[in-house]
């Protein structure tokens, strides 16, 4: 678990324990106790709330609620971080493939489309643009010629239906922050070659971390919405089947899924791993569940890891590492890889380890203090965890390429850049740059943070082939066609700012104080 809290304690505290109680407090009896009380209050508050909400709408909420109250009693079983460190074994030496091991697919027309039949892309919409001061979904931000993530991945996904005369479908998993608007978006890709189908994640009640029940009043989501959250992308595979797409894809005779992040623009079809999967590759005892590593590097220390236990592969999050052993993790000779969540999933798999239950997840407590101050915990799942539930699981460790995230405004800078070209929805880096790494960006965080102004900032983005690191921190403006290369930091301190002048050259260059070009 995530959390420092442990749920006995905060129950303990609630209850009130005494020294005159008949069964000890620090027992095994008081606190099984003690859990079963907390589940009920629990389920009793969830039905008060399901009862707020109109006759025809419970069935499904309540079933939703139904594996709330599941994800809230196995937390309240969790005793701190769920791992035994000892446990972790060797990876083998077939655990994690090379891409570079990988062979293509013969470029015929019909081999192709028939892998490309057999797949669904399905991407992670749940999340907001508020991080980076916009509105509305993260996918409808504009990140390369006015061509927001949802337009590139639209592009990509229709260049290979018209190229090789297939029907890869899109699927959007959306969360209640993104649906509407997203619904409302995908009419525009009407003509496309391009079907894209969508299904709503769950979306549960925060709990108050005072009391351990939910803080909603009602079932109102839009009234409150801060009451309410969708529960992390390891919720994809109970609402993929209830949404009655993994049925359907499977009856359609497709075999494998191919999930990503919607802001990752590195994470486009390959067909070496789908050929791996579905293509004269296939290996005899079928690969149920694909995870797509990198190599880590000093600034990936937090990202999660693949590790053998009990004889299964297995994610292992920074979350659940016991604290006297954070610095192993983050060493990058320990733990050469990180996940880039990038995966590939055998369908008639999801489908059977749903039947069977054997479905299990670590739990990530993330806690949050409401705008009224009430501090509140969600429990939620990473989709990446499932991998221990699934047979001839592999790693495969891919080019730095395939992932390519925009979280903050610096890596807007880069995927806007000359570093890369784009082609058919794809972001290519350019021949011209010398070595494959991006080079590291650092932006002040109070003057580029939010989109808008970062472009404000901008007269047109660098030229950033030969840049190693950039670092820009305070007021700080750029002119047009500016080149940084190699090592470059400005730093505008607090009431000065720094103009750069069009058509500047900085290589390996220190810039601080205060510089204005004033018109005249």
């Amino acid at each position: 678990m995530t959390s420092g809290i442990r749920p006995i304690d905060v129950l303990l505290q609630r209850a009130g324990v005494r020294g005159h109680q008949r069964v000890p407090s620090d027992s095994k009896e008081f606190h099984e106790v003690t859990k079963r009380d907390a589940l009920r209050l629990l389920e009793n508050d969830v039905d008060r709330l399901l009862k707020t909400t109109e006759p025809a709408r419970q069935p499904a909420l309540k079933a939703e609620m139904g594996r709330f109250a599941d994800l809230f009693g196995r937390f309240l079983q969790e005793e701190g971080p769920a791992l035994d460190w000892n446990k972790i074994q060797k990876l083998p030496e077939n655990a994690v493939m090379n891409y570079s091991n990988l062979k293509s697919p013969k470029n015929e027309q019909n081999e192709i489309r028939n892998m490309l039949d057999k797949l669904v892309v399905i991407k992670l919409n749940g999340g907001l643009g508020t991080s980076m001061g916009c509105h509305g979904p993260k996918s409808v931000i504009p990140v390369r010629s006015d061509l927001t993530f949802l337009d590139l991945t639209v592009q990509q996904i229709e260049h290979l239906n018209k190229t090789y005369d297939a029907n890869v479908p899109l699927v959007l998993m959306n969360s209640f922050n993104t649906d509407e608007d997203t619904e409302k978006i995908v009419r525009k890709y009407k003509g496309f070659r391009v079907q894209i189908h969508t299904f709503n994640q769950s979306c549960f009640p925060r709990i108050s971390r005072e009391h351990f029940l939910p803080v909603a009043k009602d079932f109102d989501v839009e009234k409150d919405m801060e009451a309410w959250y969708p529960p992390g992308h390891g919720d994809f595979y109970d609402t993929f089947r209830n949404s009655g797409l993994l049925k359907r894809f499977i009856d359609e005779g497709r075999e494998y899924c191919f999930l990503s992040n919607i802001d990752n623009l590195g994470a486009t079809v390959d067909l070496n791993i789908l050929n791996k999967l579905v293509g004269e590759e296939r290996a005899t005892t079928p690969v149920e569940f694909v995870m797509e590593v990198t190599d880590k590097t000093r600034a990936d220390v937090k990202g999660g890891t693949l590790i053998q236990m009990e004889n299964k592969l297995r994610l292992l999050e920074i979350a659940q590492v016991p604290k006297e052993h954070v610095d192993d993790f983050k060493s990058v000779k320990t733990f050469k890889f990180f996940n880039t969540n990038n995966i590939w999933a055998n369908l008639s798999a999801i489908d059977r380890v749903l039947r069977e239950r054997t479905l299990n997840m670590e739990i990530i407590v993330n806690n949050k203090t409401l705008e009224n101050g009430t501090r509140v915990i969600q429990l939620e799942t990473a989709v990446g965890a499932a991998m221990k539930c699934f047979d001839g699981a592999i790693g495969i460790n891919v080019p730095r390429s395939r992932f390519l995230p925009v979280k903050k405004s610096s890596d807007l800078l880069l995927v806007m850049s000359n570093l890369y070209t784009l082609k058919n929805g794809s972001l290519v880096m350019s021949p011209q740059r010398m070595f494959p790494t991006t080079p590291l960006v650092k932006l002040g965080e109070n003057h580029f943070s939010k989109v808008k102004e970062f472009l404000g900032r901008f007269a047109n983005i660098p030229d950033i082939i030969e840049l190693d690191h950039l670092t820009v921190s305070g007021d700080v403006t750029f002119g047009r066609g500016v080149s940084l290369r190699g090592t470059v930091i400005i730093i505008a301190n607090h009431g000065d700012r720094i103009d750069i002048p069009a058509g500047a050259i900085l290589e390996n260059k220190i810039v601080s104080g205060n510089m204005r070009i004033l018109d005249h």
